[in-house]
This record gives C-alpha cells, sequence and structure tokens, in this order.
C-alpha cells in the first residue's frame, strides 16, 4: 500500500488505508498480550507517530512479550539489546575497526541499526551507556569518530524496564525520558485474561509464533501520513496551554518541555487517524496526555515525600485548562445537535471501536475514541457559516437560519469568498463534487471553496 504526496488532509482511502494497517497489526499482537487492548494501540500510536515507548512495570507481567510482538508483527529487521551494567556505548552504537586486508578502517554498525530496536531493562546499564542512545534516538543517526551513519526507516526504539525500586536498577536521565515519545504500563491482566493465559499456559502463542502482517514500507509511508491529519489553530493553543499548567505547577520542579507539546499533537495526529479522523479533537489530546506527559515531568521533593505523583499533575492539568470553546458556547467536544460521529465509509464511532470503509476489507480497531453528543452531519445545502470564530470566515458569509452553526473555518479551514456544505466545527476536508459524504466532520478542513 502507498501513499501518493499530496498537500491537504488525508482522502477518505487513505484513512480506509491507514485502519486497515493499524488494525491488522493491533489484532496480530493482541494474539499473545490478552486483556491489554489500550496498551497496545497506544504503542503501535507511537509507531506511526515516529516515536519510541518505554514500558516500565514490575517482573512478569509482559512487557518484553508486548515488544517482541510488536517486532515480530513487522517484516523489517529486529535487533535486541539486553542491557547490563558491563555493557559499553559501542556495544550499542558499533564500533570502527581497521582492516588488515583492505588496510582500511570499516564501521561495523551496533543493534540500533535496526527498524524496531528492542532494548530490554535498560534501566540495568550504566548511565553511561543508556546516553549512547540520546543521538540515535532524536536524529536518527550515529556519529562514529567523526562520521554520521542513518539508522533505516521506521526506526523505533521498544525500551522495557522494571521500577527504579528494583534492585540494580539505574534511574534515566531526564533528556533520555524525554526522547520516549510515550510511557506506558502493561500492568496485571483483569481476572478473564488471566484465566485465559492460565488456560493456554501449556500450549500458550509467543511472539516466535507470530507472522508478519504488513512491512516496512507500509509502515514509512503510513507514517508520513499521518503528518496530513488536520490539526485547528486553537487546539495547538490547547497543547500550549497544557504544557504551561505542568510547568507552573506548585509540585512540579521540570514541566512539559517543548519537545514534550510537539511529542503531544503528533501523536494526537495518529491516535486520531487511527480512529478513522483525518482531523484532530480534544479528546484525543485527553486520551494520551498521561501517556506522553507523565514521565517528563520531575516533582518538587516536598511533593515526592507527599506522596505525589506526575499522573495527578497530568490530570490537574486537564482539569483547570478549559478546551477551545467556538462562538457560541458550546463545547468542541458537545455542540449544539446532539447526535453521533459519522465515520469514512458510512462506519461510526461509538462503543470502543472505529469501522474502516467497507471497501477496505479493515476490520474495526479496537479501543477507539469517539466525543459523546456531537453532531458531525452536513448541514442543509447551501447554508453559510457565521463569521468570526476559530477560523477566518467567507467573505460575504452572513448567518445561518435555523439551528446555530459555528463559524465557517471552525476547527477548519474556511472557503474563500465562497458559500460553503459546512459542519460544525469545520468542514468537509474531502472534495465534496468526488468524494460526497466524506470528511463532513468535527475539526475537518474545507472543501477548499468547493460546494
Amino acid at each position: 500500500m502507498s501513499y501518493p504526496r499530496q498537500d491537504g488532509p488525508p482522502q477518505q482511502r487513505e484513512v480506509a488505508g491507514f485502519v486497515s494497517v493499524f488494525g491488522a497489526l493491533q489484532r496480530n499482537v493482541e494474539q499473545v498480550v490478552l486483556g491489554k487492548p489500550e496498551v497496545v494501540r497506544l504503542a503501535l500510536t507511537a509507531l506511526f507517530a515516529g516515536g519510541h515507548v518505554l514500558i516500565e512495570d514490575v517482573p512478569g507481567t509482559g512487557k518484553t512479550t508486548l515488544a517482541r510482538a510488536m517486532a515480530a508483527s513487522l517484516s523489517g529487521e529486529v535487533r535486541r539489546l539486553q542491557f547490563t551494567p558491563d555493557l559499553l556505548p559501542s556495544d550499542v552504537t558499533g564500533v570502527t575497526i581497521f582492516n588488515q586486508a583492505s588496510k582500511e578502517f570499516e564501521f561495523h554498525p551496533g543493534p540500533v541499526f535496526a527498524n524496531i530496536v528492542i532494548g530490554d531493562e535498560i534501566n540495568r546499564a550504566s548511565p553511561k551507556t543508556q546516553s549512547a542512545l540520546l543521538e540515535v534516538m532524536e536524529e536518527r543517526h550515529v556519529t562514529v569518530d567523526g562520521l554520521r551513519h542513518p539508522v533505516p526507516n521506521p526506526f523505533q526504539v521498544v525500551a522495557t524496564q522494571n521500577p527504579v525500586e528494583m534492585d540494580g536498577t539505574y534511574r534515566l536521565p531526564e533528556a533520555q525520558l524525554d526522547r520516549f515519545l510515550m510511557k506506558l504500563s502493561v500492568g496485571y491482566p483483569d481476572e478473564a485474561s488471566e484465566i485465559e493465559v492460565l488456560r493456554g499456559g501449556a500450549v500458550r502463542r509467543s511472539p516466535d509464533d507470530l507472522s508478519p502482517v504488513t512491512d516496512t514500507d507500509t509502515v514509512a509511508a503510513a507514517s508520513a501520513l499521518t503528518h496530513r491529519v488536520y490539526l485547528h489553530e486553537a487546539l495547538y493553543g490547547y497543547a500550549v496551554q497544557l504544557a504551561a499548567a505542568t510547568r507552573r505547577h506548585d509540585d512540579v520542579r521540570l514541566g512539559l518541555s517543548p519537545r514534550g507539546a510537539i511529542a503531544l499533537t503528533r501523536a494526537a495526529q495518529a491516535y486520531a487517524l487511527a480512529s478513522g479522523r483525518g482531523y484532530v479533537l480534544p479528546e484525543d489530546f485527553k486520551a494520551l496526555a498521561s501517556a506522553v506527559i507523565a514521565h517528563r515531568l520531575v516533582l518538587t521533593p516536598d511533593a515526592q515525600l507527599r506522596g505525589g505523583s506526575a499522573d495527578d499533575v497530568v490530570a490537574q492539568a486537564l482539569a483547570t485548562v478549559p478546551v477551545p470553546q467556538p462562538a457560541g458556547g458550546a463545547s468542541p467536544a458537545q455542540p449544539a445537535g446532539g447526535g453521533s460521529m459519522a465515520q469514512p465509509g458510512g462506519g461510526q464511532a461509538g462503543g470502543g471501536s472505529v469501522q474502516s470503509a467497507p471497501t477496505s476489507g479493515a476490520a474495526p480497531v479496537s479501543g477507539g475514541m469517539a466525543p459523546s453528543t456531537s453532531t458531525y452531519g452536513q448541514p442543509a445545502a447551501g447554508s453559510a457559516g457565521v463569521p468570526g470564530s476559530y477560523g477566518s470566515a467567507a467573505a460575504g458569509g452572513g448567518p445561518v437560519s435555523g439551528p446555530p452553526q459555528y463559524a465557517q473555518g471552525d476547527y477548519g479551514r474556511a472557503g474563500q469568498g465562497r458559500e460553503q456544505n459546512r459542519t460544525e466545527y469545520g468542514a468537509e476536508y474531502g472534495r465534496a463534487d468526488t468524494e460526497p459524504g466524506y470528511g463532513q466532520s468535527d475539526y475537518g478542513q474545507s472543501g477548499f471553496g468547493r460546494r
């Protein structure tokens, strides 16, 4: 599957194709990781967002199994690093060796030169060795003896670690923690899932039993597609305000960095696309906030003594920072009108699943979020938006009769001087003349001057 290079938000067939690939990966991983659909979904979201994942939990909860299952689901190169106290930086990045036969120095790549790098028990290595990952995680290349060596694309580090209180562990540096897009905790399974694990204990499937369901070229193309997911200007401001709320919190010594705010928006774009949307909702930020933000925060000593947690800080930030309000006072999550969200191809989000287009052959992706009581349907043909809120209004646009509508450009882009078929909180981002019924959604982009 390939996605042609073009500007503008993803088209219906592209969204359906992405949902199909994402769903196939999720179902494959869930064959061996039971009862943790949201953890799997978040880990795959990080993959398509181009970020790295840190999985922290007590021994025996499936951290390494999750990492290996993700790697086994791709046909690219996978390398594993078992971090130990005697591991050296050159064991990670590679080394230059003089070849006696050719009389030349040759670079021997280390384990980081792979599509998926599994770093098992990463916090059992010394800080010196851990720092060897800083350059490659951020810049996607390794510099050895003054020469730069790029790593393959896609590239993801999936690291596991035990809590710092465990014997023989080192705390990861803040600079390295900030390079992980997400930090996840698998947790203990629920009773039904654990019974299923015990029932199949003798014949349980392992990640080695999985077959690849997609290739690295498809993942790279799908990852590039996430950059085109539309994110309204007001939601950029929402992300910045969330970051500012963590920085000024009394219990926080080191708040969310600009890199962390970028990570939040990138993850939201991938999460929205996996939910069958080509635009971002505030609910995407809320679903990802703890996984993306919490591990980047450093609490004050007093807060740590009181037993405070970074997750509490994130929850307070979400509670205190208001979701951007469009004209008319309706919440972006609950605009006037009520109803349900129409998905591309006629599917609907709700009840924790997303249907892709019927022609794509994709199965539902579990764990999706949809805003409640939101109307995303198309208003009557010929209606014009009310100028002036969350977007530039079309020239000459007048008020709408009947139920209140939002500005042309609410969480979407306004048309230039033309009357648009509009939806609440924006307009269709597919071309209405060629793809009727697609992209009529909140936070979507306009039809670029088309009816």
